[in-house]
């Protein structure tokens, strides 16, 4: 069973969106990154900023596409093809409209449900087969607040819950990284 040797964090560059809802995936990577002593570097190659990490499992890479979300399958597949990563090798960090605030999930495959930066990671990795992790945000009610609603930054309250999603996703992270996927998803999906 094959590990996770790729952790890409969607979000979009730039100090106006680092709290937007949006920037999620950004916010887990930070944490992770500070918890494996790794250190982002700019990349232009791999248009995004990268950082590797040493884990018990073994080398895992991380990156934070600075395309902005609709271009995100650039970094993923640049850094992907560089290193000979398997889709089902890469794991994608998300902002989830269909998830509270709070509620974080483990999913392989499936659509992108209209988010821009797993659409382009579909189209560019010509495969959906990727793992992602879906941190809630909520959803504003109305279809057409969607754009509006995620970039904006989340009410105190669902700050707090979306961070300790992340926290709770992070403590499951050293079983994905070894590929046990289905122990990883029993831990955070029954965690509360």
């Amino acid at each position: 069973m094959s590990g996770i040797r790729l952790i890409a964090g969607l979000g979009n560059p730039g100090p106006e969106y680092a709290r937007t809802r949006h920037n999620a995936g950004f916010w887990l990577l930070d944490e992770l990154a500070w918890q494996l002593k790794a250190t982002f570097k700019s990349e232009s190659k791999f248009f995004g900023e990268v950082a590797r990490a040493n884990t018990p499992a073994g080398e895992v890479w991380l990156v934070k596409p600075m395309t902005y979300m609709n271009l995100s399958g650039q970094a993923v597949v640049a850094l992907a093809r560089f290193y000979k990563i398997l889709p089902d090798e890469i794991l994608v960090v998300h902002d989830e409209l269909d998830l509270d605030p709070g509620v974080a999930r483990y999913k392989q495959g499936g659509g992108h449900g209209g988010h821009n930066g797993l659409k382009d990671i579909i189209a560019k990795l010509g495969s959906p087969n990727f793992w992602r992790l879906r941190l809630g945000i909520g959803h504003p009610g109305e279809r057409n607040e969607v754009v509006n609603f995620v970039l904006k930054k989340p009410r105190s309250e669902e700050q707090e819950q979306i961070d300790g999603a992340i926290l709770r996703a992070l403590d499951t992270l050293p079983t994905v990284l070894s590929g046990d996927f289905a122990a990883a998803m029993k831990m955070l999906h029954t965690a509360r």
